[in-house]
């Protein structure tokens, strides 16, 4: 497979922390960066990527569990049910895993790459990517969800990821892997 060029950046580059800037107009441009997102994320073994996690800060996403490639621009959660808690990793925060509650139900709205409405909905573990994916464009992380205890457990590698933010090599990590690395 050809590599993209993107990479994924992590924990402690400042565009994870701000919030996506709506797409106006869709342009081929847009559909070329959601496809490379997605190879991206296929690359790293993930089952969703949000634009900023590439280093654009524009609402797009990028989700497959397996059942199917969405290609989500300006997606908006529009109707929440229910509650289900996952232990979540996040190509941008690796080795860390947190438990995080979410809505176990959701109905979203967003425009395909080609600028169609797109109405989804879905429940459990594809609920949970898109909830979590669509955290990133609002710039928040997995972290924002940790208890006292997970920070204190995370805290050395948070702190190194930090360091390490603008390089393409990070430090081995020896924790835990997650079953859902979004």
């Amino acid at each position: 497979m050809k590599k993209t060029g993107l990479r994924v950046r992590k924990f402690g580059d400042l565009v994870l922390r701000k919030k996506s800037v709506p797409v106006k107009k869709i342009t081929p441009e847009h559909g070329e960066f959601l496809s490379k997102m997605a190879q991206l994320m296929y690359e790293d073994e993930g089952v969703g990527l949000a634009a900023p996690q590439a280093g654009l800060n524009q609402a797009m996403i990028v989700v497959d569990i397996g059942k199917g490639l969405y290609k989500l621009i300006n997606p908006k959660i529009t109707k929440q049910q229910g509650a289900q808690v996952n232990k979540e990793g996040c190509l941008s925060v690796p080795g860390v895993c947190i438990n995080v509650r979410r809505a176990k139900r959701i109905k979203l709205e967003a425009l395909d790459e080609s600028g169609q409405p797109l109405n989804i909905e879905a429940e459990g573990l594809l609920a949970c990517v898109f909830q979590h994916e669509i955290d990133h464009l609002r710039g928040k992380l997995i972290v924002d969800y940790a208890s006292l205890l997970e920070k204190i457990k995370f805290a050395k590698i948070l702190k190194e990821l930090k360091k390490h933010a603008k390089d393409e090599k990070l430090p081995e990590s020896k924790t835990e892997s997650c079953s859902l690395q979004l």
